[in-house]
């Protein structure tokens, strides 16, 4: 949820008519995607914790927060260009701000063609989340990591962690494809 709040906030930015704002946000998504997740994750682990203390997990939800909104900001300032400008041009001729055109106008249509890649970064971040066990976080590869030297049966435990994050892969692809169809249905009406 966090990367999508910084995600819209950077599609924004990156859109922005303000030079310095766009460029900032452009070299956050240069930054962040041009690095891993892992360097990601022990900078702000390693890094946070020697000038503030925090714990694993927040330290895990603020990494994945930042990468996520990166890759997750692309893809909404695609989805809002992919909208005609003839349409953020007739809201403004009827009297609408240029920020309520995109709250009324742009934004609706260009969340409904973002929902396929949003659903795919959801995923890849649910997948990517196993990362955080290199930092203590009590996550599943973690658990099927001791489990795995408590009982000497490493195999038996990364399939069977396999097969979990396949059960909460498969979940969101259905509930992704399921908001996609309703959001489809509505373009029909």
């Amino acid at each position: 949820m966090f990367g999508l709040v910084i995600g819209l906030l950077v599609a924004l930015g990156r859109l922005a008519k303000n030079k310095t704002v766009s460029s900032i946000c452009r070299a956050y998504i240069f930054l962040i995607r041009g690095t891993p997740l892992l360097v990601q994750l022990f900078i702000i682990y390693y890094g946070l914790t020697s000038i503030v203390t925090i714990a694993p997990i927040p330290s895990a939800i603020i990494a994945l927060a930042i990468h996520n909104g990166a890759y997750i900001g692309e893809i909404f300032r695609g989805s809002i260009q992919s909208i005609h400008y003839g349409q953020l041009e007739a809201a403004k001729s009827i009297g609408m701000t240029h920020w309520k055109a995109m709250e009324r106008i742009v934004l609706p249509q260009a969340f409904k063609r973002a929902i396929p890649s949003l659903g795919n970064q959801l995923i890849i971040a649910l997948k990517d989340s196993s990362l955080a066990s290199t930092i203590a976080v009590p996550e599943l590869m973690l658990k099927g990591r001791q489990m795995g030297s408590s009982t000497f049966m490493y195999m038996e435990m990364f399939v069977i962690v396999g097969i979990w994050y396949l059960i909460m892969t498969s979940v969101l692809t259905f509930v992704m494809h399921r908001i996609e169809t309703k959001l489809k249905v509505s373009d029909r009406d």
